[in-house]
């Protein structure tokens, strides 16, 4: 079955930087759009950053010029570089993966999911 497996959370301070990283399983990766969404406490889950197969990406505008998404289609793996972190980035965040071709921002439109990695991020 398809796994979607998030790693690199943690505590960090404002101004530090993280990186996260999703190992996929189960699945054709280089078929795939990935994204990364998150989610804070109540509050909505919101698209973050995606990427194309072919290494096209977009970003929410809240992280832009902050977050890097990248992929490795040879070993099936999405990482979000985060930095310049603010408080307001406290979330969990999720890896998505999608059939399609596009990046998408609608979560419903995203097929398989991982458990969530928590980040949090202290003034």
């Amino acid at each position: 079955q398809v796994q979607l497996v998030e790693t690199g959370g943690g505590l960090v301070q404002a101004g530090d930087s993280l990186r996260l990283s999703c190992a996929a399983s189960g699945l054709t990766f280089s078929g795939y759009t990935m994204g990364w969404f998150r989610q804070a406490p109540g509050k909505e889950r919101e698209f973050v950053a995606g990427i194309m197969s072919g290494g096209i990406t977009y970003y929410a505008d809240s992280v832009k010029g902050r977050f890097t998404i990248s992929r490795d289609n040879a070993k099936n793996t999405v990482c979000l570089q985060m930095n310049s972190l603010k408080r307001e980035d406290t979330a969990v965040y999720y890896c998505a993966a999608r059939g399609g071709v596009a990046i998408t921002t609608t979560r419903n439109t995203y097929t398989y999911w991982g458990q969530g990695t928590q980040v949090t991020v202290s003034s």
